[in-house]
């Protein structure tokens, strides 16, 4: 069983004049990766950052930090190899918003990044399946992409236990609502890498949410490769 529980502060839900500060702020309090939402207002309707804050980032906070992009946009071809160049390490992108995902699968990884692969709430697991053995990652939407704060869906759970069942080895991604009320549900379903935005960032403790959210996916694997 390849996969660990990893748990990555959404940064969108920090307090943006001071990025770079809240992300050394969030890796010091544990976090695993930053989770980095890029919303093109077509894709989504909100509009939030590009290539050139993640090159600021990276030169601010160095080489450490593993930069999950989750890439709301609607056409994610355009903007693998200035996300690469800006220092991105994983182009997560939605299933939704490309007609040819394996070409775009291949120039993500020949861009030196690795691949995730996204599902809105009404996009069937089913989709997603032929490409799971070609990417590192597959990403559950547990909320409608573009917004904040809203209401976690459990009917997703479904989606990441077929995940879970047919690729033993992939991470998974859930993201959307997702904290110390909800984590136990996604964990059990089978996910292993935990997007958390105001959960944890709006946290007095950031430290002690994130490693409840590690404790909880740790021990659903353990129990897991136990009943193998």
């Amino acid at each position: 069983m390849a996969y660990i529980a990893k748990i990555g502060p959404s940064i969108l839900s920090s307090d943006l004049s001071r990025l770079g500060s809240e992300c050394v702020r969030m890796m010091g309090c544990g976090a695993d990766y930053l989770h980095l939402d890029v919303m093109d207002g077509h894709f989504v309707p909100n509009i939030t950052f590009g290539h050139p804050m993640v090159e600021c980032l990276r030169k601010t906070i160095g080489l450490e930090p593993f930069f999950d992009m989750h890439m709301m946009v609607s056409r994610p071809e355009q903007w693998v190899k200035p996300m690469a160049a800006a220092g991105a390490n994983q182009y997560t992108f939605h299933l939704e918003a490309t007609t040819n995902p394996g070409n775009l699968i291949k120039e993500i990884k020949e861009s030196g990044m690795k691949v995730g692969l996204a599902i809105k709430p009404g996009t069937t697991v089913e989709e997603l399946a032929p490409w799971a053995n070609q990417i590192d990652m597959a990403l559950v939407m547990t909320v409608e992409p573009g917004f904040g704060g809203q209401k976690f869906l459990e009917d997703m759970m479904p989606k990441v236990s077929w995940l879970r069942s047919q690729f033993p080895s992939l991470d998974i991604e859930v993201d959307g609502g997702v904290g110390p009320d909800t984590i136990h549900k996604c964990a059990e379903a089978g996910a292993n890498m935990i997007v958390s935005g105001s959960a944890v960032i709006g946290s007095d403790d950031p430290r002690s949410v994130i490693a409840l959210l590690r404790t909880v996916v740790s021990e659903a694997i353990q129990k897991r490769s136990l009943d193998r």
